[in-house]
């Protein structure tokens, strides 16, 4: 199976599918819950995708160069930047945007669930420090240079610190909307998960099992594959929920003012 031929199956036809609810949804003007209207989700979504091959391209191009992962160059079109070909930096755009317009449909349709009663500051500064210290124990195996655990921990210690941004920021507006973030969360990454599975069985690409925990879901999959798909639809889907949140707006600006108070206050010192 080439790369773009994967591309076109497992991503482009449900593509064509949310693109065409999409378009149903706006003429039967089904709208995103109140909670969820602070941007325009389109704006949103494309802002994601960009922020997503940005972030993505340095190091997915390091993991190739390190050959933690490796292609078959007569399935891809040898169009290659860096060390990448044209194929995967068009997944990096394709992903975000299924995912993204899966969630998108599915918020027009799931209810939020109560505002909570109070801030949670504390809530969010534990699972800052939880996701602190798994970062910072990823962080030691890379330094140490335990091969087996490469993969892994090259994947969390470049997800995790957005992630905890994200949580710090608005744990108890994620929780709000659990069941939107886990309702979109699941289905992707399975698919996802179950897709990549069949194109490294075709030998689209191979991961390397010298720098991997060679442990494999299914037989076929490896575990780090899982995580991956986890943790970018993570980082999809909690940005995309935190931004349209119109909670997220009003504890930005109550932030912004403390802050311009904190720096006037700082001046006239």
């Amino acid at each position: 199976m080439t790369y773009f031929g994967f591309l076109t199956i497992f991503l482009g036809l449900p593509l064509l599918f949310l693109g065409g609810l999409m378009t149903y949804d706006i003429r039967q003007k089904r709208r995103l819950p109140d909670t969820l209207r602070n941007w325009p989700p389109m704006v949103a979504l494309a802002t994601h995708v960009a922020v997503a091959l940005i972030y993505t391209t340095p190091w997915d191009n390091y993991l190739v160069a390190n050959r933690v992962w490796w292609y078959d160059p007569q399935l891809v079109t040898g169009i290659v930047w860096g060390w990448v070909p044209l194929e995967e930096y068009t997944f990096f755009v394709l992903q975000p945007l299924f995912t993204g317009l899966w969630l998108i449909g599915l918020a027009r349709r799931v209810k939020p669930g109560p505002e909570l009663g109070s801030d949670y500051g504390w809530v969010r500064l534990w699972l800052i420090g939880l996701l602190g210290l798994l970062w910072l124990g990823l962080a030691y195996i890379l330094t140490i240079g335990w091969l087996p655990g490469t993969y892994l921990a090259l994947e969390l210690v470049w997800a995790l610190p957005p992630i905890m941004l994200q949580v710090g920021f608005g744990a108890d507006i994620l929780w709000r909307h659990r069941r939107l973030v886990l309702l979109s969360l699941l289905p992707t990454t399975l698919y996802l998960s179950a897709a990549d599975a069949l194109a490294i069985s075709s030998g689209t690409w191979t991961i390397n099992p010298a720098l991997s925990l060679n442990i494999y879901l299914a037989g076929i999959l490896p575990l780090e594959e899982l995580v991956f798909f986890a943790a970018t639809n993570i980082l999809v889907v909690f940005g995309l929920v935190l931004v349209l949140s119109r909670q997220s707006a009003v504890r930005f600006e109550r932030f912004w003012k403390k802050r311009s108070v904190w720096l006037l206050v700082s001046e006239n010192r």
